[in-house]
């Protein structure tokens, strides 16, 4: 695919690039302009390959979507390919489990790897051999130290590093213990393969680093055949090169690896890839971390990596969130080197932008508050129109079921209203939204002097427009006919954390000192309007005057239906947009 031009060929991209964010003149990004340059002069005669390469360790969040839509965003822009590559090198920590999940949320964002669907592990075998060839070079060698010695001697940010005493095996020597490692003649840590470079780099990572450890564990695709596997800063140099790829996009905290990535390939005398460093995204009100991420769900502070307070992709789809909205996110956020953090307000206005386009407007009652209506005929039903999108025309209308008993929402009513409160109140008027003018008559309480009921009258003229006699009402507010109600549960979603950086904790204490014990309400007892009962699972939906709403996709039921909170109609980012005169 070419470099789009112009805004029906960015919109036609997969995640939109400028299209989505409405910006389609937008200037090409540093790591972009790289790319472009190296095309311009013809470095790697003009072919672009980029890859993104997670670890099978945990399930993909909404940082990891930044680096997606970048690396297959930037193939898809300048007519190149990009690779999906699990770096499966830590067979303790893998799992299919992750794989899998993390192929249907690259899907699910837009992208499609084709072909091109690699591991690491497909590299075993050449990984050793190559190995090898820095051991006969005296670029590699055995060391017996366990990993808190290395440690120790490793040395500090102003203090050198100290060399292994086995630094300076003979070169038969290393082979021959490096392959009796292969052969698992070993206890597990007992042994290393390091690079020898320099114990008084400046860069610790420099310092002689382990290419290889013993993991006397089954691997998920090569079962038993090693019990020696790569280190991560090793495997992902030399499967970058064997696959061709051009440019190596990576966040920033790899910028002090680059120079191990550089040396691993000159060594080896390979295809050079090269590594370009971006900041990672850092969103307020969430943790980036997948250790703790894996904390939170192994402690059962959520439900699953699916839990819709996660910041995972399974976590935001379950919770309503569209891959349009998360496209449009990454592009307006853009690329930068610097790290910052981005107000989570902004991801909720690009999910607000993208459902006030596509979700249907329907009718729920959260907290039903029972009205009958005293002058309407008893045992007849009307259908009125309804709208099912403003904002798109092709939505068209449906019917909803109106009769003598319905229900409002409790705050749409006060028996002593407050100052500019305009809802229902004792001998006010309403209109019902789509239907009539109504009057609250009377207020019938429990033994507790609770409201349970509210009497009314309503104006026949009045059906689906205004008053004949020209009186006016000053508040509109939605309903749910209680004889074709379809009783449902509805999950109030918040915040997981109080503060908007999460590690801000007193000393002694970690993020769990800021999870926000409110952070999901349960309603049960909620009324919906029949229609609700035929969404499908994982559709968004608006709940008139309440917000957007998401069918779960993992307890629905038409029988007996569950609803996530998506997000508020509250539009935050906007007002803070609004108030720095964007």
């Amino acid at each position: 695919m070419s470099l789009a031009n112009n805004r029906e060929d960015r919109d036609a991209l997969p995640g939109g690039g400028a299209g989505e964010s409405g910006a389609a003149a937008r200037p090409l990004d540093f790591v972009r302009r790289i790319v472009a340059d190296d095309i311009a002069s013809g470095k790697w005669g003009g072919a672009v390959v980029t890859r993104f390469p997670p670890e099978p360790n945990g399930y993909l969040h909404i940082g990891h979507a930044k680096s997606i839509c970048l690396n297959f965003g930037i193939a898809a822009e300048f007519g190149g390919r990009c690779h999906l590559r699990f770096d499966d090198t830590n067979p303790t920590k893998e799992e299919v489990e992750y794989v899998e999940s993390i192929k249907e949320d690259v899907r699910w964002l837009g992208w499609d790897w084709g072909q091109h669907l690699y591991y690491a592990s497909d590299y075993f075998e050449q990984l050793y051999e190559f190995a090898e060839q820095l051991i006969r070079a005296g670029k590699a060698y055995v060391c017996d130290l366990s990993a808190d010695e290395v440690r120790e001697m490793r040395g500090t940010l102003t203090e050198p590093g100290r060399e292994s005493p086995y630094r300076n095996r003979s070169v038969e020597e290393n082979l021959d213990l490096f392959r009796r490692m292969r052969a698992g003649e070993f206890e597990e840590g007992s042994r290393t393969l390091r690079a020898k470079i320099d114990m008084a780099s400046p860069n610790l990572n420099l310092r002689d680093p382990v290419l290889y450890r013993i993991i006397k564990a089954p691997h998920h695709r090569t079962g038993d055949a090693w019990c020696i596997y790569p280190m991560y800063d090793y495997a992902h140099p030399v499967s970058d090169s064997l696959e061709g790829v051009t440019h190596s996009i990576c966040t920033l905290e790899f910028e002090d690896h680059r120079p191990l990535y550089d040396w691993c390939l000159e060594q080896l005398g390979i295809h050079h890839s090269q590594q370009i460093e971006f900041a990672r995204l850092n969103l307020t009100y969430t943790v980036m971390s997948k250790r703790k991420l894996l904390t939170l769900v192994r402690e059962g502070r959520v439900s699953g990596w699916d839990d819709p307070r996660m910041p995972t992709l399974c976590g935001l789809r379950r919770r309503g969130y569209t891959p349009e909205a998360i496209r449009d996110f990454c592009s307006r956020i853009g690329v930068a080197k610097n790290d910052s953090v981005v107000d989570y307000a902004m991801l909720e206005h690009c999910l607000r932008e993208d459902l006030n386009r596509r979700a249907r407007r329907m009718m729920a009652v959260l907290r039903p508050l029972r009205v009958v209506i005293t002058n309407y005929p008893e045992g007849q039903t009307e259908q009125l129109e309804a709208i099912n999108n403003p904002e798109d025309p092709s939505a068209g209308t449906r019917q909803v079921p109106f009769g003598r008993v319905l229900y409002i929402e409790q705050d749409d009513f006060r028996e002593v209203p407050p100052p500019k409160y305009y809802r229902l109140a004792p001998g006010r008027e309403v209109r019902l939204r789509y239907a009539y003018f109504i009057k609250c008559e009377e207020v019938v309480k429990d033994a507790a002097g609770q409201v349970v009921e509210l009497r009314c009258t309503y104006d026949p003229a009045t059906r689906g427009g205004d008053a004949p006699d020209g009186r006016k009402v000053k508040a509109t507010i939605h309903w749910v006919s209680a004889e074709h109600a379809v009783p449902a549960e509805v999950r109030l979603y918040d915040h997981l954390f109080t503060k908007p950086d999460p590690d801000d904790v007193p000393e002694g204490e970690d993020f769990h000192a800021n999870l926000n014990p409110d952070s999901l309400e349960v309603l049960t007892g909620c009324m919906l309007e029949p229609a609700l009962a035929q969404v499908r699972p994982g559709e968004p939906v608006q709940f008139e005057r309440l917000g957007y709403f998401c069918a779960d996709n993992r307890d629905w039921r038409p029988t007996a239906p569950v609803f996530n909170r998506t997000v508020t109609l509250r539009d935050t980012w906007a007002k803070i947009e609004k108030s720095l005169g964007k």
